[in-house]
């Protein structure tokens, strides 16, 4: 099933399926020995970048992070890993969604410990959005990460409306 209209040729969500695997070392620990939430919220943009670049072939930027929970701790020694996919492409925006696991390696137990939605924009070198490549839906489970997305969005967008906030824009410089 296809999604969206565009004149870019649309990709599937296996085409941009992203992995990571991070060692959780003392030095992204708290003094408890538990990741730094802000460190976990870095390895979830960088596999959520991934998933983006792969789908829309271009530079990409972080224009939010929606949502995460934080599920369960992860300590030192843990191995983390983090898979990222696009839910749904807009024009020159997606939303990339985020699930993260904790292996213990010893005892050969994964545990679901975080998941998060962000939503990237493709750019060109000079920052301006660019259009990005519809995506096509497959099974069951991305056409209902798909309409979630849509339904994410509007949430989201009658809140910039409500707080009158406008859209992101990288070509917009920052007042300070």
């Amino acid at each position: 099933m296809l999604q969206s209209g565009s004149e870019l040729p649309p990709r599937t969500v296996v085409h941009s399926q992203s992995e990571m695997t991070e060692l959780i070392l003392p030095n992204d620990t708290n003094v408890l020995g538990n990741l730094l939430g802000g460190r976990l919220m870095n390895f979830i943009d960088l596999v959520g970048a991934m998933a983006a670049y792969r789908h829309a072939r271009s530079h990409v930027v972080t224009a939010s992070m929606e949502h995460i929970d934080f599920i369960a701790p992860v300590h030192v020694g843990d191995l983390l890993i983090l898979k990222s996919s696009i839910n749904r492409a807009f024009h020159t925006s997606m939303e990339v969604g985020v699930k993260v696991w904790v292996e213990n390696t010893i005892a050969g137990i994964h545990r679901h410990v975080a998941s998060a939605y962000l939503t990237f924009v493709a750019i060109d070198p000079q920052g301006r959005r660019v259009p990005v490549p519809p995506l096509e839906t497959e099974a069951d489970e991305e056409k209902r990460r798909y309409d979630d997305a849509g339904r994410r969005r509007e949430i989201r967008e009658a809140e910039a409306r409500r707080r009158r906030i406008p859209k992101f824009d990288p070509a917009t410089p920052i007042k300070t």
